[in-house]
């Protein structure tokens, strides 16, 4: 009985995919260093959100609301907060879920012991099954404070709450061109 199970086991281990690598989920956002979320992003505190909508979309839509005619839109986007200027910058930051697929493997592997064909088989190798995750980081800062984000920045919750605002309209708006008429 405890054979039967051991085989079991390994049978159901080997047709199911090994995660490798889990991209992080996010509910709302989060404020975190850039490097810790993603080591090509800069050590300033980021913005960070899950982008659900295609590559692009959200660089037309800042392209659109700040009306930048596509210059300099990626990065010192200037907007302003009770008389304040401020920039920020933006990145769309891709991280794949990555797990080993031992199915086709298993399933030659035990096609051939069944017709008793081991010397010329043709073993197929575990295949790597990707998933794309996207997300957007944005950085915020002023003449008068390198990082916005800061614990300690005195423009923090003013900024905070201008993101969250702008990632809001962001993911509701599907027609860019909306957001010129609402100022």
């Amino acid at each position: 009985m405890k054979k039967l199970l051991y085989v079991f086991a390994s049978v159901a281990f080997l047709t199911s995919c090994v995660p490798i690598r889990i991209a992080p989920s996010i509910s709302d956002y989060n404020v975190t260093k850039g490097k810790k979320f993603k080591r090509s992003l800069s050590k300033r505190q980021m913005f960070i959100f899950e982008d659900p909508k295609v590559a692009n979309d959200f660089y037309n839509y800042v392209n659109t609301k700040y009306d930048l005619q596509h210059i300099d839109v990626y990065d010192n986007v200037p907007f302003k907060i009770n008389g304040e200027q401020y920039f920020f910058s933006f990145y769309e930051v891709k991280i794949p879920d990555k797990a080993i697929n031992f199915f086709p493997f298993v399933t030659s592997v035990l096609f051939n012991a069944a017709i008793g064909n081991f010397e010329d088989a043709e073993i197929e190798d575990p295949t790597m099954d990707r998933k794309d995750n996207w997300y957007l980081a944005i950085e915020v800062y002023s003449d008068l404070e390198k990082d916005c984000l800061e614990m300690n920045s005195l423009s923090r919750e003013v900024v905070l709450k201008y993101l969250r605002t702008l990632k809001k309209e962001y993911l509701s708006t599907h027609n860019y061109n909306e957001i010129v008429f609402k100022y």
